[in-house]
């Protein structure tokens, strides 16, 4: 089977909600990591064959194909097309995906994958003016009246998975010192292209602390799940470059990783964000593997409860999980987070010397996607 190859990632620092990116229009963003990509790279922007982003409520200054008008505003050639991804949280991963399938197919050399989502501009949810489900009468039939909410998803998994308030925070408050200590280290700094002047994530909060988190009121009544057990709305966007052997040879280029598997499955949508337990599962038998070939996991910390529910199940070391902090301290902007965490994987692996890492996240609906790399 042809290789798809990973040539080049890169992302925006990660701004906080009302912070200095909110003001950038998502267009802008999405250019600014096209460039930045390109200018890493010796291609010519005419042998693009694609651009594919992945971008969630696309309404206002997202509508439109925001690939599309990224590419545009980035000032690339008008003859390369591009199209927008929607699988809810893992919008860009399966951006990757689309990629990396459109060059093992033989149907194209180099396509810019990526993401971006300004969750200032747009709340997260304004595309749903009203419910998906009201009036859905193949919905009612087989689910009922069920409140679908990932609020409600996250408190089921943790009453399921028996995690308690205080497990999770431990583990959000050992996300922020971990990407705390990384910021610190300058270990994202090779993979952020700085914005405006910014060149470091918002998001983390230096004075967190565990007294802090258990002071919080619980998202719902009753619930377990709080803000500090929560991904954070943020602003960014990032990009990768996938290639065939083709355009390996003919560009000159080295290639930093392959693609050694890719797939997504689909669970529970009413527990909505358990999926990638099965779909991780699934990707290891495929691929011929164990949880103990990977070296470097990077799982979207939507949830405290989606990340220790999946690794509890699996039984995974959370030594190597999320080792330079998740999304609980570092925001998750939604259709820009699955090439984030691409870039960042591919980066720790080089740092590390790490041979498989492996990305995983939840999505609405009940999905998750996977992808496996290789470092080369």
């Amino acid at each position: 089977m042809a290789e798809a190859y990973i040539i080049e990632a890169v992302r925006t620092p990660v701004g906080r909600r009302g912070g200095e990116l909110s003001r950038v229009h998502p267009a802008d963003l999405g250019a600014h990591v096209i460039t930045a990509l390109l200018n890493r790279v010796d291609v010519d922007p005419t042998d693009v064959d694609d651009v594919i982003f992945g971008c969630v409520d696309t309404v206002g200054p997202q509508a439109g194909d925001i690939a599309r008008t990224a590419w545009l505003a980035a000032g690339f050639p008008e003859q390369v097309p591009g199209v927008t991804v929607d699988r809810q949280c893992g919008s860009s991963q399966q951006a990757v995906h689309f990629a990396a399938q459109a060059v093992m197919s033989g149907t194209a050399d180099v396509v810019v994958a990526g993401g971006v989502q300004n969750m200032s501009q747009v709340p997260i949810g304004s595309a749903m003016t009203v419910s998906p489900f009201e009036g859905c009468e193949g919905w009612r039939h087989r689910y009922g009246d069920e409140e679908v909410s990932q609020f409600r998803a996250a408190d089921l998994i943790a009453v399921r998975w028996d995690l308690s308030r205080r497990d999770m925070e431990e583990f959000a408050l050992q996300s922020h010192l971990r990407a705390i200590t990384a910021i610190k280290e300058g270990r994202f700094d090779r993979e952020i292209a700085p914005v405006n002047g910014v060149a470091a994530d918002e998001c983390p909060r230096p004075d967190t602390s565990a007294e802090k988190m258990a002071a919080l009121q619980p998202l719902r009544p009753g619930g377990r799940t709080t803000a500090a057990l929560s991904s954070q709305i943020s602003d960014g966007a990032s990009a990768v470059l996938v290639v065939s052997e083709r355009a390996v040879r003919e560009h000159k280029l080295t290639p930093r990783a392959r693609v050694h598997h890719i797939s997504a499955r689909g669970s529970d949508p009413i527990y909505m964000l358990t999926a990638p337990i099965r779909a991780t599962r699934y990707a290891l038998e495929r691929a011929g593997m164990s949880i103990s070939d990977i070296d470097l996991f990077e799982i979207n910390e939507a949830f405290a409860s989606v990340v220790l529910a999946w690794a509890k199940e699996l039984k995974v070391d959370l030594g190597r999980v999320n080792v330079n902090g998740g999304a609980l301290a570092l925001g998750h902007p939604i259709g820009a987070t699955g090439t984030k965490l691409f870039t960042t994987l591919l980066h720790e692996l080089e740092r590390s010397g790490g041979r498989y890492g492996l990305q995983t996240m939840c999505e609405g609906g009940g999905q998750a996607n996977v992808t496996i790399i290789e470092r080369l």
